[in-house]
């Protein structure tokens, strides 16, 4: 007998558990994580019909982000302590199974006569825990049970087991060796059963893992948990509308500028602080009022120098067509002084829808131009300004970024003032130079009359709108001659001057930036003398 049982039970104790696999089949009362569908996102949308303030929308996004972030993170915590839990469990019933199979490796060495000593020895030998119950049976019928509730060799105490005789004697006759399952009396629990032979006699060990108060501890710190995210998301909620406040407060301020901003009142600005994307917003809407600003008063000035200019003019048809003579000849005087006078308002008109295009981004076209032939061009054409002996005085020669059309423009403006104030056959210069070197150049064009001069008081205020210098009424026009040469030379980033001794005659000029290899400069005959 002795010899059998020693020599069965060194080869009997194996461990046919399947923990892992058993722990696919979950707890009835386990949670799982909630599906999610796209459907949540109908709140905000329906938030966003309703036009829910910046400041709320910011605050309510970081609000949902961070829920569902914590709610994420919780809940794949406890997913993860769950497993854990039961890893714990699988662990412990491997132990005692391990632990079972090196006590009957010793006891065949010891020389155990019966399964009951056996069995009843180890469980005896065992401490365990209140959540562990240890279950020896020989042939059917229970020897020795270990529990932190009952005494190990007192079978009759089984009914003390969470779960009781019924849930012992179950899991005994059980044809799989391991599982999982919930107990109506014990909660969830993990269970592994050990069978072993000794002669013809069979016997078994099962080991039980009650996991309800892990479980529950789990729940229990996940709670807490809960209660500290829901502070902290309120803390992050205050943080949010206080910080979304900030970032917004520019925006507010963007707002009440453009909603302060009346029709006859451009000039508030949104104060800028800083380099960030909100400051760069703020800028851009200064920038936009400054040309806002720019093309009001464009056609402010416009209409008012409209006004002022064409008064005159129809005044004085008015009052000639209301005593328009039935006479032929007087008749005819009045149509002609009439003619002459529709002439000068449509070149006002002209003149002012110039000066309203200066305004303009393209006004100026700039691209590189040979001077000397745009020198020679502009010669050439003034000829056809009146009776003058026109010369050259310089000719630059090289190239030069400017607008060829308005500079043309400029040039014949200053020379058609010069036809103005001289007589017939008198002598008008006109030349071109370059003056510096490398970045420094410039371009000068100038015309040089004969006529009766401009007073030093009134250069300073020559190139304005329509004004007019003191030449004993010699100049003539509107007044927007010189308004427009200076227009063309700002939109080179020039200038335009005038250099002139008072009954001696006046040099007009303009001054464009020319950065580039300086060239030389000659002197060659004028349109008049290349003819003769």
């Amino acid at each position: 007998m002795t010899t059998t049982t020693a020599a069965t039970m060194t080869d009997a104790p194996t461990l046919p558990l399947d923990l892992e696999g058993a722990g696919s089949a979950a707890p009835r009362n386990a949670r799982a994580i909630p599906h999610v569908s796209a459907s949540t996102g109908a709140p905000l949308r329906t938030l966003r019909r309703r036009t829910l303030p910046a400041r709320w929308r910011i605050t309510l996004w970081i609000i949902l982000s961070t829920a569902i972030t914590l709610l994420a993170v919780g809940m794949i915590g406890r997913s993860i302590f769950l497993a854990g839990v039961e890893q714990s469990a699988n662990a412990e019933i491997e132990q005692e199974a391990a632990e079972f199979a090196r006590f009957a490796e010793d006891a065949a060495v010891s020389g155990h006569t019966t399964p009951e000593e056996l069995v009843s020895e180890y469980v005896a030998r065992q401490s365990v825990h209140e959540n562990e119950v240890v279950v020896a049976s020989v042939g059917g019928e229970v020897i020795a049970v270990a529990n932190g509730r009952v005494e190990a060799t007192d079978p009759a105490a089984l009914s003390a087991v969470p779960g009781g005789e019924a849930l012992v004697t179950g899991l005994l006759g059980q044809s799989a060796s391991s599982g999982a399952m919930e107990a109506p009396d014990a909660g969830p629990l993990r269970w592994g059963r050990l069978e072993f032979t000794a002669g013809d006699r069979a016997g078994a060990v099962l080991i039980v893992q009650y996991t309800q108060e892990a479980r529950s501890q789990v729940d229990a710190g996940f709670t807490t948990i809960a209660w500290v995210a829901l502070i902290g998301i309120v803390l992050s909620s205050g943080v949010a509308w206080l910080v979304a406040g900030q970032i917004l407060a520019p925006v507010r301020e963007v707002y009440r500028v453009a909603r302060d901003i009346g029709e006859h009142d451009l000039s508030a600005r949104v104060p800028v602080d800083g380099t960030d994307d909100i400051a760069a917003v703020a800028t851009t809407f200064n920038q936009m009022l400054d040309r806002l600003e720019a093309v009001h008063a464009t056609q402010q000035r416009f209409v008012d120098d409209a006004g002022h200019e064409l008064r005159t003019p129809i005044t004085i048809v008015r009052g000639q067509l209301e005593l328009l003579s039935e006479e032929p000849e007087e008749r005819a005087a009045t149509l002609r002084l009439v003619s002459d006078e529709l002439d000068r308002m449509s070149r006002i008109v002209t003149d002012l829808l110039v000066l309203a295009r200066a305004e303009q981004p393209d006004f100026v076209r700039v691209a590189d131009c040979d001077v000397a032939a745009l020198t020679l061009d502009i010669e050439a054409k003034a000829q056809n300004l009146g009776d003058r002996r026109w010369q050259l005085m310089e000719v630059a020669e090289g190239t030069a970024p400017l607008d060829p059309q308005r500079v043309t423009q400029a040039v014949l403006q200053l020379a058609a003032n010069a036809v103005q104030v001289t007589e017939p056959g008198d002598r008008i210069l006109i030349g071109s130079r370059f003056d510096g070197e490398g970045g420094e150049r410039r371009l000068r064009l100038w015309v040089r009359d004969s006529g009766p001069g401009v007073a030093a008081a009134d250069a300073e205020r020559i190139f304005e709108r329509f004004a007019r210098g003191d030449s004993s009424g010699a100049r003539r026009g509107s007044g927007l001659g010189l308004a427009i040469v200076r227009a063309i030379t700002d939109g080179h980033d020039g200038s335009a001057w005038v250099d002139s001794v008072f009954g001696e005659g006046a040099t007009f000029g303009i001054d464009l930036p020319a950065p580039t290899t300086a060239p030389t400069t000659v002197r060659p005959q004028s349109a008049s003398e290349r003819s003769e």
